[in-house]
């Protein structure tokens, strides 16, 4: 969901993760047809992420935010 949302690159979420490119491209590639099948699309992100401390320092300035598929 969070590659969806356009949040940062396949690198960078795999590493905050702690999992490889592969392992992540296989769960986008698994969750595209369940959330299509359900009329589900999730809206691009008004911010990206370069980096691990990019998202730190997003975090530890600003409050919760929620994505909401649209369903």
């Amino acid at each position: 969901m969070l590659y969806l949302h356009k949040l940062g690159t396949r690198d960078l979420l795999a590493q905050l993760f702690g999992v490889n490119t592969s392992a992540l491209t296989r769960a986008v590639h698994q969750v595209q047809p369940l959330l299509a099948e359900h009329g589900c699309t999730i809206q691009p992100s008004t911010v990206r992420f370069g980096t691990p401390a990019d998202v730190t320092a997003f975090l530890a300035n600003s409050s919760p935010t929620k994505i909401k598929p649209t369903c």
